[in-house]
């Protein structure tokens, strides 16, 4: 009889690589937020892949980067802080990118790790593909990867091959969770995280990395009807009026495209009350970074 095999996996980059990406398409699922925009995951994510045969419970990162302030520095060591009691570690690179200071800062922090560790390298539907055997010799050199799979998380191309990849690697063990839960995430959370998302995509400049969202409230007013009441908070007030536009207009389209996402969420029609509060400069200090669930584990 086959054994069962389980463990945890990191996915570790920098930022804008397509981490989150890479596990919503493993999980089938939205769990983490996705943007063009870099520095997108700001906590720790779990999602849980189950099979007949398997189950890995992934750990998304916040990308690692120079912090420029309190929430940055939270972010970075709550990724590096994530290469410790893991089984595997999924390195993912973006092919398109230029191998820098950056990324060997990560290999650094790998080698310190010791975990074995898979690189990916993602983005293949953007390059050439008579340049990935060249890319991929030079980045065997970096460090001792178990293996190196090249993918499209957008598309979906080869992933299966890291499953697999994956699944070789992985101790026996038990099932952790159950079979039909993709995540351990607070649903406050991920509501939370689903309005802030819908905030990235439709401002600009400075306002994406001003903006944290608490979920207030998720309440039952009918057998078909939950009442969910969520803050956006910004730094500036300038922000503040960018986020409810003329006439409430851009606060109506933030709701509007969140509310899909949490009904398939929650599995219920949605009455989505959105506000917008300002906490100056929240970033820079560290007890406004806390009430926000903010924390270096």
């Amino acid at each position: 009889m086959e054994q069962y095999k389980s463990g945890f996996v990191a996915i570790i980059g920098r930022p804008n690589v397509g981490k989150s990406t890479l596990m919503n398409h493993i999980l089938k699922q939205k769990v983490a937020i996705m943007s063009e925009k870099p520095h997108t995951t700001r906590n720790r994510i779990t999602g849980v892949y189950t099979t007949d045969t398997l189950q890995a419970i992934f750990l998304d990162t916040p990308g690692i980067h120079k912090p420029s302030n309190k929430l940055a520095e939270y972010m970075v060591a709550t990724a590096l802080n994530t290469l410790e009691g893991v089984d595997l570690i999924v390195y993912v690179v973006d092919c398109t990118m230029t191998f820098g200071a950056g990324e060997a800062f990560i290999v650094q922090q790998l080698k310190k790790a010791k975990t074995p560790t898979l690189l990916v390298i993602n983005k293949t539907d953007l390059l050439d593909k008579q340049a990935l055997l060249p890319l991929m010799e030079k980045l065997r050199h970096k460090m001792d990867f178990v293996s190196i799979i090249p993918l499209s998380a957008k598309n979906g191309e080869n992933v299966p091959s890291l499953l697999h990849e994956i699944e070789i690697r992985l101790p026996e063990g038990p099932q952790y969770y159950p079979n039909d839960m993709v995540t351990d995430q607070p649903e406050r959370l991920i509501v939370a995280e689903m309005i802030r998302e819908k905030v990235l995509s439709l401002t600009k400049e400075e306002v994406p990395h001003s903006v944290a969202v608490q979920t207030e409230l998720i309440q039952e007013r009918s057998e078909t009807l939950l009442y969910v009441a969520a803050t956006i908070y910004v730094e500036r007030h300038s922000q503040k009026g960018i986020i409810i536009g003329k006439h409430g207009d851009m606060l109506k389209e933030i709701g509007k495209l969140a509310r899909t996402d949490i009904e398939i969420l929650l599995g219920s029609k949605v009455y989505l009350d959105l506000w917008v509060k300002v906490k100056e400069q929240w970033r820079r200090h560290e007890m406004e970074i806390k009430n926000f669930g903010f924390t270096r584990d």
